[in-house]
């Protein structure tokens, strides 16, 4: 198993992009994180599959250590920043697993290139689609989906909240790092996020138009959707219930896919169960789901 990842950056389109690199050989992956995130949210599951497959992870544009333009945050813009990257790395056949808007990041890039990927994993993503539902306006999402207002907002003070919000078993020093990795820190400890309140209103202006079940019959590689839920007494709530709707609408039009559940897990479960989800993409590689 690789104990540490390389930590690189090459120039894609005139830009500096910032990536891990696990090591390993054998099947190409592609890890990508959601909105907001950094390529770091693989850092527990990215060394368990270095044992046996050559794996990257990459901060998309406007994340983590990656450049911050202030355009280029449409799917097609992304897309090709993906492209550039896996030819930069002279990749073939990669699989790409993405974790929430990561996971519609790939299902455009897939559409758009068919001929580059082996097989898709979407990592609870892969099925955003806003302009949909039921009443919503585009304000309404920009208001419901935009970033919490970090003014004043510290280390200590954000690592309090999220003793809030976490369960005790993602409040280990490690995902303590993974948290931090989404901020820049000043030295009075004071953090401001690294994804621009004005960049990540754009990401979620482009998901407006971005309407998966549109795009899923056009999918010629194999799709592995892996949606986290939670049995409890929220199981019922809106957004569990449009998630196993979504999921319903991505079987029954992406050409081949399979469905595992990730039961008892939250959204963020490459840092809560990274184990489980290093699995289920192992697996479904070995027994030649992908080709």
């Amino acid at each position: 198993m690789a104990v540490a990842p390389k930590d690189a950056w090459t120039e894609l389109g005139g830009l500096s992009f910032h990536y891990r690199d696990w090591g390993g050989s054998g099947q190409p992956i592609v890890l990508l994180h959601g909105l907001a995130s950094t390529s770091r949210i693989w850092d527990m599951v990215a060394p368990i599959l270095a044992a046996d497959y050559a794996v990257v992870a990459l901060d998309q544009r406007g994340h983590g250590e990656s450049a911050k333009p202030d355009g280029g945050y449409d799917f097609a813009s992304v897309s090709a920043d993906l492209h550039a990257f896996i030819q930069h790395l002279a990749m073939e056949s990669p699989v790409v697993i993405g974790h929430s808007w990561g996971g519609d990041v790939a299902l455009e890039f897939a559409v758009e290139r068919p001929d580059i990927c082996r097989g898709l994993g979407f990592v609870d993503g892969g099925s955003i689609e806003i302009s949909t539902r039921p009443d919503n306006t585009l304000e309404r999402a920009m208001e419901d989906m935009a970033p919490p207002d970090w003014t004043g907002m510290t280390v200590d003070k954000l690592l309090e909240r999220a003793r809030t919000w976490r369960q005790p078993s993602m409040l280990t020093p490690a995902h303590e790092e993974i948290l931090l990795s989404n901020f820049n820190i000043d030295g009075n400890g004071a953090i401001s996020a690294r994804l621009s309140r004005e960049n990540h209103l754009k990401i979620i202006e482009a998901l407006w138009d971005h309407v998966p079940s549109r795009l899923y019959p056009a999918v010629s590689c194999p799709v592995l959707l892996m949606p986290a839920r939670q049995d409890d007494v929220d199981s019922q709530d809106d957004r569990q219930s449009r998630r196993a709707e979504s999921i319903k609408t991505a079987e029954g039009l992406i050409p081949k896919s399979k469905t595992v559940w990730f039961e008892d897990s939250v959204h963020d479960v490459p840092i809560q169960r990274p184990e489980l989800v290093a699995q289920a993409i192992a697996e479904h590689i070995e027994n030649r789901f992908f080709g």
